[in-house]
């Protein structure tokens, strides 16, 4: 065990956000270390499975300091170029990064600042920043208990490839992005895939021209400047809605959409809500007709329509979306599914992550565990937060996104050391 070191900043984390916070305290000459609880850095997308590429294009690769220029602007960069990017990053900024150092708990430190333990000794700092991200626990629902010992369950976390899985049928269980990829990826490899729908919306890859995550940073970045503030943390609909998921389409092939029902022709056995598992026996949620209207409606009744709006706004010439045509295919599967009689072996878990900060010892918490704060200013003096999802707007937690938050987090502690 090391001995008790002193630093003025110390941030916790070292994926996009750690990293771009990094490069701006760097930039104001505020001296910091990273701590990243991996053994190597990659962030998060080292855990991704093999065939995993980027939903957002490469443009959006917009790092503080390394702008993406490569060749291929509209392509989509797959899990192992990604993790060498941001390896790079760590190069290219200089950033003070220390790996394999797990942080285990931030308290007060009176009279000021705070004691931070780590799994390679305690740090004293003036500041911390918590920039280690949303995708932290993998969630499994309680229900989870009642599919038999002889299925075998993953969560898409510890999911790589579909050798890793036994022969027969698999169900996955959500529809989110991850859900949806891995699906296609299964079915593409002669699986057989039933798929419990859950609500993410699904959304066109391309929109008016454009790739559609190129016209969500615009309006969360510059849509408030024009009065249009759908993509903003204030216009969300409740604390709950953090944490939805991000919209269905695909960066894999080139990038695609991702459309359920075509999912659904293509082979793929569409269920409602999984609901209930005991002993062998799925109970699925009868609403499904319902549900893919939901899931196919959500993004003309927010996204879009914002996304119109700021086109309107900001008088950009940009084509009309041409409306299509009404999809009314429905799939004819029961409510009740037998995993024996149906060949299920498997069991995927599609179901998210949850937010894990339980190391911060401090009562700065909300009763979802995410931080109060505003603009990732903490309630508590010299506590900051970056790279969470909806931290100000839409595009806190993405790479083209978290570095603006960054930048205004940084210039807080400046602030702070120069006695502002």
């Amino acid at each position: 065990m090391e001995p008790l070191r002193a630093m003025d900043t110390l941030v916790i984390g070292g994926g996009q956000a750690g990293l771009a916070t990094s490069y701006w305290l760097g930039r104001a000459g505020v001296g910091h270390v990273v701590l990243e609880r991996r053994p190597a850095m990659g962030g998060a997308f080292q855990d991704r499975w093999d065939g995993f590429f980027m939903n957002t294009p490469n443009f959006t690769l917009d790092l503080p300091g390394m702008p993406y220029d490569g060749p291929e602007p509209e392509a989509f960069m797959p899990r192992d170029a990604v993790v060498e990017l941001f390896r790079r990053y760590v190069q290219v900024i200089g950033a003070p990064v220390r790996t394999g150092v797990d942080v285990t708990r931030v308290a007060a430190s009176p009279p000021g600042g705070f004691s931070v333990e780590t799994s390679q000794g305690t740090w004293r700092a003036r500041n911390v920043v918590l920039a280690s991200g949303a995708y932290q626990v993998p969630k499994i629902p309680p229900l989870a208990a009642g599919i038999p010992a002889n299925i075998v369950q993953r969560h898409t976390h510890h999911y790589r490839n579909p050798g890793q899985l036994p022969d027969g049928v698999v169900l996955i269980v959500g529809t989110g992005q991850s859900g949806g990829q891995i699906a296609e990826e299964l079915h593409a490899a002669g699986r057989e895939v039933h798929l419990a729908v859950s609500t993410c919306p699904e959304a066109p890859r391309r929109y008016r021209g454009r790739d559609l995550i190129y016209w969500m940073l615009e309006v969360a970045k510059h849509g408030p400047e024009l009065g249009v503030n759908a993509l903003t943390r204030e216009q969300l609909p409740s604390p709950a809605a953090r944490f939805a998921c991000n919209p269905l389409l695909s960066g894999t092939d080139g990038g695609h959409d991702l459309h359920l029902r075509d999912l659904g022709r293509r082979g793929m056995h569409l269920h409602g809500h999984l609901e209930a598992a005991d002993d062998g026996e799925l109970t699925f949620s009868d609403d499904l007709p319902e549900r893919l209207a939901a899931v196919e409606a959500g993004f003309s009744q927010r996204v879009g329509r914002a996304i119109d709006a700021y086109i309107a706004a900001a008088g950009i010439d940009a084509p009309e979306e041409a409306v299509s045509p009404v999809d009314d295919w429905l799939p004819d599967e029961p409510v009740r599914l037998n995993l024996a009689d149906a060949g299920i072996t498997s069991v995927l878990w599609a179901t998210g992550y949850r937010l894990d900060l339980g190391f911060v010892d401090i009562p700065v918490l909300d009763e979802w565990g995410y931080p109060r704060h505003v603009g990732g200013v903490t309630e508590v003096p010299g506590l900051y937060a970056v790279g969470l999802p909806w931290l100000t707007r839409h595009y806190s937690s993405l790479v083209g996104g978290v570095g603006i938050d960054a930048e205004y987090v940084a210039g807080r502690i400046a602030e702070g050391e120069r006695g502002c």
